[in-house]
């Protein structure tokens, strides 16, 4: 069980980084992160 676990999150990781293939691309998903979790804090 914990093996199929540890594929499903490496397979998300490479899609996930493959979606933002630049370092400005990474930033603009981390900033949006932010700002999502900043709203949430402000309700």
């Amino acid at each position: 069980m914990k093996k199929i676990f540890v594929i499903l999150s490496c397979v998300a990781c490479v899609f996930t980084l493959s979606a933002c293939n630049t370092v400005q691309g990474i930033g603009k998903d981390v900033k949006k992160a932010g700002e999502v979790v900043e709203g949430a804090g402000k309700k």
